[in-house]
């Protein structure tokens, strides 16, 4: 049994990227008993046609490389710019396009709106890759997809421009609070920024405990050379978590100015959203490479704002698949 433990946990080590001589023999026989183990359906729902429960994707259906975006309709913006088009699949929110653009495979897929759906959406993607959905367990060889999220958002910075301004995520700062539901999360937030952020707002127990996870270099250095770079806050919602007041008052009447101004280490917190935590998180946890570039529509301190960014928007897209290809 030791023997098979071993070869089981190198396995699932290159799968996990995880260093050998920190594991003991104990975690070996877990690991192995976690590869063979069969995830039930209740875990792991799938539809009648064999499709992932919520994209009602087969693997074959996806691209290692995925643009994600929250609006459905953007999905076929994408698309119109592929060479061919192979699978084209809508369930909900949920959209999905898979084709050729300059001979690479691509899939763009919409995510609907805030972090719940992309736990969803990072979970069922890992599932169609690296999950046998017939024999319901674990591959042995892993699949790392690159995941790259072309959004909108709202600066928090006064110098930022309203428009032509794009701004890549070299961080994620989740006030989520969903990373903190998966075991090991502590390993993939970056601990000292966090604990420096919350000691500087002087940060409210009764929300969710705040992280921050870092971006993939490479794509940044790919994708968004010549871009913005800052640090992007995700919030749980669009109104009052942002600090947009209605007929509401917020709990924290400051809390946008504190993040406005807070530093560390020369990185300040560039602009609002509502996904990237999460997508930075799950794919580092999960072992894929992921990236935030948006289009700022807003900016939250000059009160400025632009209903006409969808120009803006087509140049991101087109610079992005441009820039994959090269």
């Amino acid at each position: 049994m030791k023997a098979i433990a071993v070869k089981a946990y190198h396995s699932m080590a290159r799968l996990l990227f995880l260093p050998l001589q920190n594991y003991s023999i104990q975690q070996c026989k877990f690991v192995f008993l976690m590869n063979s183990t069969i995830i039930p359906a209740s875990q792991l729902p799938l539809n009648p046609d064999g499709t992932i429960y919520h994209l009602r994707l087969l693997p074959e259906q996806i691209a290692d490389t995925i643009l994600l975006v929250g609006d459905p309709n953007r999905v076929k913006k994408i698309s119109s710019f592929f060479d061919t088009i192979e699978h084209e699949v809508a369930n909900r929110e949920i959209v999905t396009h898979t084709g050729w653009y300059k001979g690479k495979r691509i899939t763009a897929l919409s995510t609907g709106m805030g972090t719940d759906n992309i736990d969803i959406v990072i979970n069922e993607l890992d599932a169609l890759v690296n999950i046998d959905l017939k024999t319901r367990k674990q591959k042995e060889q892993h699949t790392r997809l690159t995941l790259i999220r072309l959004g909108t958002s709202g600066a928090l910075q006064p110098e930022i421009p309203v428009g032509e301004s794009f701004i890549a995520s070299t961080h994620a700062l989740g006030l989520d609070g969903l990373l903190h539901f998966y075991s090991g999360s502590e390993k993939h937030i970056d601990q000292p920024m966090t604990e420096a952020f919350k000691k500087y707002m002087d940060w409210n127990q009764l929300l969710p405990s705040p992280y921050v996870v870092k971006g993939t270099e490479a794509l940044i250095k790919k994708l968004a050379f010549d871009y913005q770079k800052g640090v992007t806050a995700t919030s749980p919602g669009f109104y009052g978590p942002q600090g947009r007041v209605l007929r509401l008052d917020l709990s924290d009447a400051k809390m946008n100015s504190k993040i406005e101004s807070f530093e560390y280490e020369g990185r300040k917190i560039t602009n609002f959203e509502m996904e990237s935590s999460a997508l930075y998180g799950l794919s580092s946890m999960l072992g894929h490479d992921a990236l935030t570039i948006c289009v700022i529509i807003a900016n939250r301190v000059t009160e400025k704002f632009s209903g006409n960014y969808h120009p803006f928007m087509e140049k991101l897209i087109k610079n992005t698949l441009d820039r994959i290809v090269d």
